[in-house]
């Protein structure tokens, strides 16, 4: 039996709606030099974390067959849970598949109905969608604005209770957040902070543990979500905090119960990208220096950035259709870098997103910079061009 002809033609339209707008996505491979991904201590491709999964698939096998309740090894997650709630100094942390899951698990099952549960302005879209299955009231506050959020929660009426959710530092801006701050005001008014540590786990700290080890808080008493695809190079997410928050998400949250496992071989590589964040401390003190580096030629060549330490450097072009080319020329002259669009950023920000990690070179830094100044000047004379016709 086919699909409905009106379903197909009504997707038709949709699609030919994205294209229009200069919006459509492609799938495409990797190449040239990265300046897109995320892996910023290349730990993807380190030798021992690499030997640590192939050793543990021949030990556990390629997959793990069924969800975590059912007959899945244990042993391996259970160690690297243990070793990540130590690593970040929680009671206790539980592992999820992606940190999609880990944001919906949290969210979803901790926010109820009569809540209420104030998010940033620029949440990535996993803790927007946790916000909304849990059907908590939400608020929006301005993106990084504590005066604001703090008239906010201020004026809120009602008996439930109390959340801020927040990036620590924001995948698409490269911004942080002010955590000591929503810890005071959490301390005032008996809210509970959320903290999505996506981009930081891994990167910032003494111990590389994340923002808010460097905000110089209390991982016991903060729940945060730590995706382990990024700075951690495998995949999946740690959720940490007090024992009895994570018994709770074994027992209710959905994604977790609900899941096919992730295979176990995941957990020892985990267990080794861990091992090397700790003895290999100069990864991330490379990653701060060379986005310092990054940013400094961007504002010579005059971009407005902010100077910072980041990984995330955003270089706003905002029309869709100028971000795209400038993407598909630079990607020409050998750079893997990709044109970010709404709805993924507010309309109008459309962006070259630059992701700096610990094995780019201070020639290539130099090199993509020249080629992204000459790329930008040579698209904004074909416009004056095209304009004065």
């Amino acid at each position: 039996m086919a699909l409905p002809s009106e379903f197909e033609s009504k997707i038709k339209r949709r699609l030919e709606q994205i294209e229009s707008a200069g919006l459509t996505r492609q799938l495409s491979e990797p190449s040239g030099v990265d300046l897109s991904s995320n892996d910023y201590l290349l730990l993807s491709k380190h030798p021992l974390v690499k030997a640590r999964m192939a050793a543990a698939i021949l030990d556990h096998g390629a997959g793990s067959t069924a969800s975590r309740l059912l007959r899945v090894r244990q042993k391996p997650f259970e160690e690297v849970e243990t070793r990540f709630a130590r690593f970040k100094q929680s009671e206790r942390s539980l592992y999820f598949g992606s940190g999609y899951a880990a944001n919906l698990a949290v969210l979803s099952t901790f926010l109820e109905k009569g809540d209420l549960v104030f998010s940033d302005q620029l949440n990535h879209a996993s803790l927007i969608d946790g916000i909304r299955l849990s059907k908590a009231d939400k608020r929006i506050f301005p993106h990084c604005d504590v005066k604001a959020l703090r008239e906010m929660l201020g004026s809120a009426e009602g008996t439930g209770e109390r959340f801020i959710v927040s990036e620590s530092l924001f995948g698409m801006d490269g911004d942080k957040a002010p955590l000591r701050k929503y810890v005071d005001l959490c301390a005032e008014t008996g809210a509970v902070l959320i903290v999505d540590e996506a981009h930081a786990v891994g990167l910032y700290g003494e111990r590389g543990t994340g923002l808010i080890e460097q905000a110089g808080l209390d991982n016991a008493k903060i729940i945060s979500i730590n995706p382990a695809g990024k700075a951690l190079g495998v995949g999946g997410a740690f959720v940490a905090g007090p024992a009895w928050a994570i018994e709770y998400l074994v027992q209710r949250a959905r994604t977790f119960i609900f899941s096919t496992a992730p295979p176990p071989a995941m957990a020892d590589a985990l267990t080794a990208s861990l091992d090397v964040i700790e003895n290999e401390p100069e990864r991330r003190l490379a990653v701060g220096q060379k986005s310092a580096l990054f940013r400094q030629l961007l504002i010579e060549n005059g971009f407005e950035v902010e100077q910072s330490d980041s990984p995330v450097i955003p270089v706003v072009i905002g029309d869709n259709e100028v971000t795209l080319a400038a993407a598909a020329e630079l990607q020409a002259l050998g750079y893997d870098i990709r044109a970010i669009r709404p709805p993924t950023v507010p309309e109008g920000t459309a962006r070259l997103r630059i992701s700096v990690n610990c094995g780019l070179t201070e020639e290539v830094i130099r090199s993509f910079v020249k080629s992204l100044t000459n790329v930008i000047s040579t698209i904004e004379s074909k416009s004056c061009s095209v304009a004065s016709l």
